[in-house]
């Protein structure tokens, strides 16, 4: 018999959410049925969701491609879904994808939406992509060279894989920075320096902020050298940030550059698709240290009384789901 429901995690209202059965059509002529096999949490986007804090005026450029429901809620979301193709193209079926769903353990889409995975990512690791996607994309924006001093203010997953990307360049010496004194730990698996805020060497190339507290970036001012740029990549939801732009921001001539997924970067736009970009982030997660990343895994069915304890913490690393 084939199946016909599936089940999907919603946030029913700011704080509270549910495990809901819903329908499940039979795929149609260009579209694939999708047996998940993992899902990742994406911390800090989705405990603003989760919490409620998506302001008004965000509520459809926020919105997830599979998104189901509006903000506050109730709303179903996610997107770094990866499964098993069980039906569709024959090219397609059998074959592990990648895919920007919400957390479902069922679901059908356009085939043009799931992305496979390439033979040497574990599926497991694979949750990563749309943190990778990030990352790329900031790294992007921000053009670093070989040789550049680059300081990291922020070590979640986002801030672990720029640091990651900068690292690879010829040259570059970059700090991974963090108040939690326990990320250590993660700089050592990945190979790179970190460093606590007031040990940071400081006089940077470039800086990267993201670690979505108002005071990391306040911090991530004074590294900047002469001429320096900051690229802003941390999301506040409907929290004001104050800076202190009187002090030697214009002295240093310093650019503050925002960088967000939304959109292809600039520079790569004309030739770039969101799916090409992606398929690349995929294929950057090969590297088994990355594994890193992944704090913990927890079954699917235990996400209601999951999500509010990891909505509470913020910058945490990874969450990784599994599907029965």
């Amino acid at each position: 018999m084939p199946t016909t429901t599936a089940t999907a995690f919603w946030t029913l209202a700011p704080g509270r959410g549910a495990l809901c059965e819903e329908p499940l059509p039979a795929p149609e002529e260009g579209e694939v049925r999708v047996r998940a096999r993992y899902s990742g949490i994406s911390r800090g986007t989705e405990a603003l969701v989760f919490n409620g804090e998506v302001p008004p005026s965000e509520h459809q450029r926020m919105r997830a491609p599979f998104q189901a429901g509006d903000f506050p809620g109730p709303v179903k979301y996610g997107y770094a879904s990866v499964g098993v193709v069980e039906d569709g193209p024959p090219a397609l079926r059998g074959r592990e994808v990648f895919c920007l769903h919400p957390h479902q353990d069922r679901y059908v889409v356009p085939a043009d939406a799931v992305v496979p995975l390439p033979e040497a990512l574990p599926a497991e690791r694979a949750v990563l992509a749309a943190n990778m996607e990030t990352a790329l994309n900031g790294v992007w924006d921000a053009a670093p060279r070989p040789g550049d001093r680059i300081a990291v203010v922020g070590a979640g997953v986002v801030g672990a894989l720029v640091a990651h990307l900068c690292a690879s360049l010829p040259g570059t010496r970059v700090e991974l920075i963090d108040i939690d004194p326990g990320r250590a730990a993660l700089a050592r698996a990945l190979g790179m320096a970190f460093r606590s805020p007031d040990a940071a060497s400081g006089d940077a190339d470039l800086v990267f902020h993201v670690s979505g507290a108002p005071q990391g970036l306040e911090h991530a001012l004074t590294l900047a050298g002469f001429e320096a740029t900051l690229v802003e990549m941390s999301w506040y939801g409907r929290q004001r940030v104050c800076l202190p732009l009187g002090e030697a921001f214009h002295a240093r001539r310093l650019t503050l550059l925002s960088s967000q997924v939304g959109s292809v970067a600039p520079a790569r736009r004309a030739r770039w698709s969101h799916r090409r970009r992606l398929g690349l982030a995929l294929e950057l997660l090969a590297d088994p240290c990355l594994d890193a990343l992944i704090e913990a895994e927890s079954p699917f069915a235990d996400l209601p009384e999951l999500m509010p304890r990891l909505a509470r913490v913020r910058g945490a690393l990874c969450h990784r789901l599994r599907y029965a």
